[in-house]
């Protein structure tokens, strides 16, 4: 299983069964003492707009994206950011369910991943929540009259709920809600001890170190096929610098502690097999959105893994996803409540 299959954050979970692979390379490389990378910003400044086969942003960087528009009347617009490692093309399936339903879908690569220039090398802070932010407004704009929702899995929900609380005010006049797909919030705060020094000492030693996690046995989803076919994709990453890594790390640090503060409407869907995820910080998340005032639904889906998009029940997924857009939800249909659930 690489790290494409069931993301990098398997890393953090594997290390105590590995740490005889990984922590002598990085001891004998302590002289060394590399720099982490981190992308620049694009070279010009120019105004940012939709262009025929992607976004380009207000520094000039252009993100690829593909776009599903239905034939009929629109009855609303989906916003879909894809997961670690991944791109545009993990919302093929829920594109075309959220078409056929007179939404239209826009999925777009995010900087670092895809298509995109210097993949593999991850963006500065903020810029991927600045570059969603350009997206909503982009599209809000062009579609005034219509809802809005940003949907994100993995580590596009970690970016969608940091977006949401830093951009507080575009999320209240823009968007009509959130939806978070076994968001990324494993934080800092809830992973052991040996963890974040490794981390930390591989990034401050060898942070263009690449690792596979080949072998490390986690499952991603229960749909065989498409981790096959995201393990024979030459655009989703198969080798992850460290420093990359090190970077989703802070981002799913951020993202724990907006839940916090997130105010607005939100959807959060979580697999009770998901190996990627824990279990711990996805309830801390969960209980912080109920206290913080936001307008919180959530579904545990006993079948469910962390890549929920992709599972082989992924219709139901969709289903519920769109009932909760369209305000009417059917809870009774999930066996467990996330109270009973994180309680449990």
């Amino acid at each position: 299983m690489s790290f494409a299959d069931g993301e990098a954050y398997s890393f953090f979970s594997t290390i105590s069964k590995q740490m005889h692979k990984y922590l002598w390379p990085i001891l004998l490389c302590l002289c060394a003492c590399g720099q982490a990378q981190v992308q620049t910003a694009g070279e010009s400044n120019t105004e940012a707009r939709i262009l025929d086969a992607g976004f380009l942003m207000d520094d000039g960087f252009f993100l690829p994206a593909k776009t599903y528009l239905p034939e009929a009347r629109l009855q609303g617009l989906v916003i879909a950011l894809h997961g670690f490692n991944d791109y545009s093309k993990a919302f093929t399936d829920l594109c075309q369910f959220m078409q056929d339903r007179q939404y239209a879908c826009f999925a777009f690569d995010q900087r670092s991943f895809g298509g995109t220039d210097g993949r593999g090398i991850w963006a500065g802070k903020g810029r991927m929540q600045e570059d969603l932010k350009l997206v909503v407004s982009l599209l809000a704009a062009k579609y005034p009259d219509l809802p809005l929702f940003v949907l994100g899995e993995s580590m596009g929900g970690a970016v969608a709920l940091t977006s949401a609380v830093r951009f507080d005010s575009v999320w209240k006049a823009r968007v009509s809600g959130s939806i978070l797909l076994a968001p990324a919030v494993w934080a800092r705060s809830s992973q052991p001890w040996y963890q974040r020094t490794l981390l930390w000492l591989a990034v401050h030693t060898v942070p263009g170190w690449s690792p596979t996690g080949e072998g490390l046995g986690v499952q991603a989803s229960d749909n065989i096929e498409a981790l096959r076919d995201l393990g024979r994709d030459p655009k989703v990453i198969k080798a992850t610098r460290i420093d990359a890594i090190y970077g989703l790390n802070n981002l799913m640090d951020e993202a724990l502690e907006s839940a916090s503060s997130f105010r607005d409407q939100v959807l959060f869907l979580y697999g009770m097999n998901d190996e990627v995820i824990p279990k711990a910080p996805s309830c801390e998340a969960l209980n912080r959105l109920s206290l913080s005032g936001s307008r919180l639904s959530a579904f545990i889906y006993p079948d469910g893994y962390h890549m929920l998009s992709r599972d082989l029940q992924r219709v139901r997924v969709f289903e519920d996803i769109y009932q909760w857009m369209m305000h009417h939800p059917n809870p009774a249909e999930h066996t467990e409540t996330w109270q009973d659930y994180c309680s449990g």
